[in-house]
């Protein structure tokens, strides 16, 4: 297992969708090994594949207390999402020193292929829902502060890159 480097906002791959699994495979199993690995040491509570340059529908969450509970995602898509919302301060490693609160639906059912190659469905509540649907718009190739309104978006873009120079 390794700690991967992330791909540094504006990197064009973290606006590209990524491409669908088509099988659970050991390099498949060894991604997902480095991405829990990455995510723990970040310390955060998912990640994407595209974060670290793999262009492939795979994400890790981990919103447990203490750790070592991640939930392994293959091509996860939302298929349900409550009316009520829930708001959380979200932020991104390839986008470091600046984070937003962010609205989105506090559970989801979402459906992925697991690590035994299976199709599953599964709810996610709360922070769990909120990580999971943050990794699923990194594998369409969106940010976080793409669900801020464009005066908000453009405030914290410009605060990122003034941290970087």
């Amino acid at each position: 297992m390794t700690v991967r480097p992330f791909v540094p906002w504006p990197d064009k791959r973290l606006r590209t969708p990524a491409e669908e699994v088509s099988e659970i495979t050991d390099e498949v199993r060894a991604i997902w090994a480095d991405m829990v690995e990455t995510m723990d040491a970040m310390p955060g509570y998912g990640l994407a594949a595209v974060q670290i340059g793999v262009m492939q529908r795979l994400a890790v969450v981990d919103c447990s207390e203490e750790r070592g509970k991640a939930v392994l995602l293959a091509n996860p898509e939302v298929l349900h999402a409550s009316a009520k919302l829930r708001e959380h301060q979200e932020a991104s490693p390839n986008l470091p020193g600046v984070s937003a609160v962010v609205s989105r639906p506090r559970a989801v059912t979402v459906r992925f292929l697991n690590e035994n190659g299976e199709m599953e469905e599964r709810d996610f509540v709360g922070l769990w829902a909120t990580s999971v649907q943050h990794q699923i718009d990194h594998l369409n190739g969106k940010m976080y502060f793409d669900n801020l309104s464009k005066m908000k978006r453009d405030m914290l873009v410009r605060k990122a890159r003034k941290l970087r120079s």
